[in-house]
């Protein structure tokens, strides 16, 4: 049987395929901090370090974090769900609490999270309704061991223990 891929048959098929969970952040040369939550990160070179990820064209986050020229990728680990939700909200506020320090080229790298990956903006291409964001990669740690956030199927969850 073939299904359609009008927009809710496409997201709900997707849905059955697990991502991992990125807070974009980026400092605003104002010293104001902005963020978005992303389930579309990936590697894409390691010669140059390059990764990339995908931002909604009608997001109101995406613009700010462009203007920076460059972000810092943050993993959410498995017990960052409420950070989550709070960095997703509209609320222009909404990094006013988020415990954080600053990269060596000065964007947001949040306390708790797995990894962080410092990049300048590589370059933007157009893809349908969405944006592909390529990162240059300028530096990188696992900020401590631990299980990943995961989106499934419209829900947060955790990797079950494979032992």
């Amino acid at each position: 049987m073939t299904v359609e891929a009008d927009p809710e048959t496409f997201r709900r098929i997707l849905g059955h395929y697990p991502t991992g969970v990125c807070a974009i952040t980026a400092m605003q040369a104002d010293g104001t901090a902005a963020a978005m939550i992303v389930g579309s990160f990936t590697s894409v070179s390691l010669a140059p370090p390059l990764v990339a990820f995908f931002p909604d064209k009608a997001s109101s986050s995406w613009p700010k974090i462009e203007a920076c020229g460059g972000f810092c990728v943050n993993v959410l680990a498995d017990d960052q769900e409420s950070l989550c939700r709070t960095l997703a909200s509209k609320d222009p506020a909404k990094f006013d609490s988020v415990p954080h320090h600053l990269s060596s080229r000065g964007a947001p790298v949040l306390d708790g999270a797995l990894a962080w990956i410092d990049c300048s903006l590589h370059a933007v291409h157009e893809a349908g309704d969405h944006y592909i964001a390529i990162g240059e990669v300028h530096g990188l740690d696992i900020h401590h061991p631990g299980a990943p956030l995961l989106f499934h199927k419209g829900s947060y969850g955790k990797v079950a223990s494979m032992l």
